[in-house]
């Protein structure tokens, strides 16, 4: 029983899948609900049960709302995925004010917002798993996308610090990174199709085996991190780093 936020497409829809393979019973959160029915049938078809809802991570008070749907219809929060995010490509000298503050705002503080309202039910239970999906752009940095960069490392430095408050009560926190994933929003970017192209990228698939491994682990056992990266993502013109692209991730 849980809640994944991102939750329409890319990383957030696989992991919603992997869990209904599991029995998982979820809501699906997303900014727009508009194609999740057949996310929905999938999940059921697998043996889970999924409530699709409308949220902007962004609003405090939305965000509040999907605990009490989960409890109110599940009982209990056994995982957060916070995969909601978005990214921009430019210039700190030239950069989107506004859209720099859409990419802090959902990347951080609604991957916040979602943790929050979540850990005093998981405090109530004595038990939890938080997966927060950062990238291998909250562990190093290139030119030209520096404020989703900040909004990574910011997630990167939550985590471990939540992780601190937490482990005592039976809580676990997971830091997700990977690196390049191919997600249909990744193919339209025309800066990105070639990197897709010049190797085998991630699939969000491969993101959601990663979650679901960590999940699975014995009580005692808790996966701090998992970076994971295509093999050959070190031969890209970023010497490493995430490539540019629009939108990368999910809301």
């Amino acid at each position: 029983m849980g809640i994944i936020t991102g939750a329409a497409s890319g990383i957030g829809a696989a992991t919603a899948l992997a869990f209904g393979r599991l029995g998982g019973r979820m809501v699906l959160a997303s900014i727009s609900t508009e194609g999740v029915d057949a996310l929905v049938d999938s999940i059921e078809k697998a043996g889970g049960a999924a409530i699709p809802i409308g949220c902007d991570v962004r609003d405090p008070e939305q965000v509040a709302a999907l605990p009490e749907i989960a409890v109110k219809n599940f009982d209990r929060i056994d995982f957060l995925v916070a995969s909601a995010g978005i990214a921009v490509q430019d210039d700190a000298v030239s950069g989107d004010v506004k859209r720099w503050r859409d990419v802090i705002e959902t990347n951080l503080l609604g991957l916040a917002y979602s943790v929050r309202f979540v850990l005093p039910r998981m405090y109530a239970q004595g038990s939890g798993h938080i997966f927060l999906v950062a990238s291998q752009s909250g562990r190093q940095a290139y030119k030209g996308e520096s404020i989703y960069i900040a909004s990574k490392w910011g997630v990167v430095g939550f985590g471990h610090a939540v992780r601190m408050e937490v482990q005592s009560v039976g809580i676990k926190v997971t830091l997700i990174e990977p690196g390049l994933v191919d997600t249909p929003l990744t193919r339209q970017s025309p800066r990105v199709r070639p990197l897709l192209d010049a190797f085998t990228p991630l699939q969000a698939d491969d993101v959601a085996a990663a979650i679901v491994y960590a999940f699975n682990q014995p009580p005692h056992v808790s996966v701090n991190e998992l970076a994971i990266r295509p093999l050959r993502q070190g031969e890209d013109p970023f010497n490493g780093g995430a490539p540019p692209q629009e939108d990368r991730d999910n809301n």
